[in-house]
């Protein structure tokens, strides 16, 4: 039944993209639906709870696919000579964003300081699913562009280590494991720069040679080399998929072409599964439960909490104040909440089911929210792109003189 509905709504979205690529109208909101309609308590169609494995599965696959494809768009020399505005928005917003959603969550829900803490580090990455939309469309300044592609690009694996870090808070422990958390996002930056290059090498040796029929092949090899070395080592899958995609980037620019459309349309298929699965985990009942503190909370986390660390992190940084407000607003929440979400609903902690309801309702949100603007958003730079810097501008987002 899983697979009649995906090959149903898949066939609809197909029918209607190019009215969606117009309008407000979202392909992701569509399989959200679909997914709320379909689920177990609504119609029954889909037979799915949280604790089923294909949920935290297809999440985590379609959150990796997509790092790994946007890594792609950003070599080594574009993050070297672009470094500040992403700097500035992983270094003071993505903490400032973590610590504006604890406090929410205390003052409005009143959850104690550490189950707030831990909400806020689950709800603080942007999802690269949703920011591909203005990611990929050219009618948005390339810096703009940029920024939020090595930001949702990067914030997934660093917010992993304090969600680890507040569960482990929450429930009690004193040891937080630091030396463990630090070695995974080694691991996973080794992996995901060592994998790329060897197989590049590979490919460049006389005894070695690949056909344009297999090409696309060789990105989806290595990405799942990646993935399966970072699973069995226990790196930090989504800083290795990042980490990979921009190696590929920089020292593969054959191999990133081969794969790039192939590439894009796997992420595109596991992104829409994951959102049909995710929204057959929502029904009328699950909403019902949230009260309306937590409905406020929703609202303000994305109102509030990010525009205001935003703002703060790229105080007198030269944007443009249509760019920042931009950057302010499309902060989208997706799948590494819903596998964060989904670590903290079977940590057994006691706030554990409220936890989930909140990010849960705040990620339902934030999707319809974010994924019928994006297009809205993307227009209002048509009558600006002019001042919009080009790839090979100055070094600090900056307009030249």
């Amino acid at each position: 039944m899983l697979l009649l509905s995906f090959a149903a709504v898949l066939l609809l979205a197909v029918l209607v993209s190019a009215l969606a690529h117009r309008t407000i109208l979202s392909t992701a909101a569509l399989f959200l639906i679909a997914g709320f309609v379909l689920g177990p308590q609504t119609t029954g169609v889909l037979d799915i709870e949280p604790d089923s494995p294909i949920v935290a599965t297809l999440a985590e696959l379609a959150l990796f696919a997509v790092l790994f494809s946007d890594g792609m768009r950003v070599g080594w020399r574009d993050l070297r000579s672009r470094w500040r505005l992403p700097t500035r928005a992983l270094g003071v917003g993505l903490p400032l964003t973590m610590a504006v959603t604890a406090a929410l969550a205390h003052l409005v829900v009143g959850l104690d300081w550490p189950e707030a803490l831990l909400i806020g580090a689950v709800l603080a990455p942007t999802d690269p699913v949703f920011a591909a939309a203005l990611v990929g469309n050219q009618k948005v300044p390339y810096r703009l562009r940029h920024l939020l592609n090595v930001e949702s690009g990067a914030n997934d694996g660093l917010a992993l280590p304090f969600v680890i870090l507040f569960l482990a808070v929450a429930n009690g422990s004193t040891d937080l494991h630091l030396g463990e958390l630090a070695t995974e996002l080694a691991l996973g930056l080794v992996i995901g720069v060592a994998v790329p290059l060897a197989a590049i090498m590979l490919e460049r040796l006389r005894w070695f040679g690949t056909s344009a029929q297999y090409a696309p092949l060789n990105g989806v090899a290595i990405g799942l080399l990646v993935l399966a070395l970072g699973q069995l080592t226990h790196g930090n899958l989504f800083l290795a998929a990042f980490a990979a995609g921009s190696t590929i980037a920089t020292f593969g620019p054959r191999q990133r072409v081969a794969f790039e459309h192939f590439g894009e349309n796997v992420a595109e298929l596991l992104k829409l599964a994951a959102l049909l699965v995710f929204g057959a985990l929502i029904s009328v009942e699950f909403l019902g439960e949230i009260s309306w503190p937590g409905w406020v909370f929703a609202v303000l986390a994305i109102v509030v909490a990010r525009p205001v660390a935003l703002a703060l992190a790229f105080f007198r940084s030269g944007m443009h104040a249509r760019e920042q407000v931009a950057a302010m607003w499309f902060g989208p929440k997706g799948f590494a909440s819903v596998v964060y979400g989904l670590l903290v609903l079977n940590s057994g902690i006691d706030a554990a089911d409220l936890v989930f309801h909140l990010v849960a309702l705040t990620i339902v949100i934030s999707i319809l929210a974010h994924s019928s603007t994006d297009v809205l958003v993307a227009n209002a730079f048509d009558e600006t792109r002019r001042t919009a810097p080009d790839p090979g501008s100055d070094r600090d987002g900056s307009h030249p003189s």
